[in-house]
């Protein structure tokens, strides 16, 4: 009886262990699949509304370096995926979208987002969801300042490199200007024109006022008055996308732009745009850290390659947007991981190519380390009037959570 009972319990342990072998090989195989399986990386960009020619630079930046990653073999061996959605320039909307993609989607990155408020709002949507986003296009300098996350990274120029840059060309060519600033009534907009204001005041520009039209304002008229009374040489905006259409086709109309300097924020005036306002901001000078004229192996590839596809200059918004996946790449190579930390880790400090050239994030706030350029447009092309290196533009680090 004992006899039997012993080889009983022989048979259900070989049993018990089959069943284990089976299950770990199971849950092995499932880990192998999963780790196989693609990157996927979402992208939270406004494809309609006012700002919809930036989102469609995004798209088309996003779109061409995912394509050659994947051509090339992919990241550690795996597959790039994509999955888009419409933010609308909305933060609310915004951060609706990020959360599917993060909850529903199981996306490991985020990219895309326009709108400051936006990019700040999914920073926070980013931390509950322990997952990173990188910015290819706000400009706020409180994204990487004083509103800093742990979780965001910024690969593009933020509003005081761009105003470093603007303001020296300013004080050079037009000394003592009586600057009147406009921007839409938004983060963005706000603060693209304080950094900008604190930079020119202490370049010897004198303030001769400034307004803040809402965001994707139809009629710019009843802000011409105070426009008048001020007597400004010099106009500087940091209005996008079709917002720049309507303001300057009214300012023309109203021949507000006869004698006046005319200046902006990176992205007021992109080869989206400028062709719906036509010659009226022929000489228009703007502080930006790309221009399709940079001279670098890179950048030449990448402008003949986005025009092959997509039939038009890339701009600041799809340059940006193209480095942002080669920043990813970088990234998860080094950490060897996609997992948030080791990502994290590999992201501070960590330098890549981009057309550019070589960008190097900045460990202590997360902002992009990039040389600057003032831009003349003439007969229709941004041309590069002068350069700033990168140290000397990127001012010091504020953010203190972390």
């Amino acid at each position: 009886m004992e006899r039997n009972q012993n080889l009983r319990l022989k048979r259900l342990n070989v049993l018990v262990g089959a069943a284990l072998a089976v299950g770990l090989a199971g849950a092995a195989g499932t880990a192998l699949a999963q780790a196989a399986g693609p990157i996927r990386v979402g992208v939270v960009t406004p494809l309609s509304g006012t700002y919809a020619p930036i989102g469609q630079q995004v798209k088309w930046g996003i779109e061409l370096a995912t394509k050659e990653i994947n051509d090339a073999g992919g990241i550690m061996g795996r597959k790039v995926e994509l999955l888009f959605e419409d933010e609308e320039a909305n933060p609310a909307v915004a951060t609706q979208k990020a959360e599917k993609l993060f909850q529903s989607s199981k996306v490991d990155f985020l990219t895309g987002t326009v709108n400051s408020g936006s990019t700040l709002a999914v920073g926070q949507v980013a931390e509950r969801n322990d997952r990173l986003i990188a910015t290819t296009v706000s400009f706020s300098d409180a994204i990487t300042g004083e509103k800093c996350s742990p979780n965001v990274f910024r690969v593009n120029a933020k509003a005081g490199q761009q105003s470093t840059a603007l303001a020296e060309w300013m004080a050079r060519e037009k000394p003592n200007a009586r600057v009147f600033f406009l921007g839409p009534d938004y983060e963005m907009g706000r603060s693209t024109v304080s950094a900008f204001k604190t930079a020119a005041l202490k370049k010897g520009a004198v303030d001769a006022g400034e307004v803040f039209p809402p965001l994707d304002n139809k009629d710019y008229s009843p802000f011409f008055g105070q426009l008048r009374a001020a007597r400004p040489t010099v106009l500087y905006s940091s209005t996008a996308g079709n917002d720049t259409v309507r303001l300057f086709t009214q300012m023309n109309e109203f021949g507000l732009l006869k004698n006046l300097t005319v200046i902006g924020a990176s992205g007021a005036v992109t080869s989206q745009n400028m062709s719906a306002i036509g010659k009226a901001l022929e000489g228009f000078v703007t502080g930006v850290g790309y221009a399709i004229d940079i001279d670098t192996p890179e950048n030449k590839k990448f402008v003949a390659d986005f025009q092959a596809v997509n039939k038009v200059l890339p701009d600041l918004f799809g340059a940006d947007s193209y480095g942002v996946m080669y920043f990813y790449k970088a990234a998860v190579e080094k950490a060897k991981s996609t997992e948030t930390a080791k990502v994290r880790t590999a992201m501070r400090g960590l330098e890549w190519t981009t057309p550019q050239g070589k960008k190097q994030m900045r460990a202590g706030d997360h902002q992009a380390i990039q040389d600057m350029y003032a831009l003349r447009l003439t007969d229709g092309k941004f041309k590069v009037i002068s350069k700033v290196a990168g140290e000397a533009a990127i001012g010091p680090d504020t953010c203190t959570r972390f």
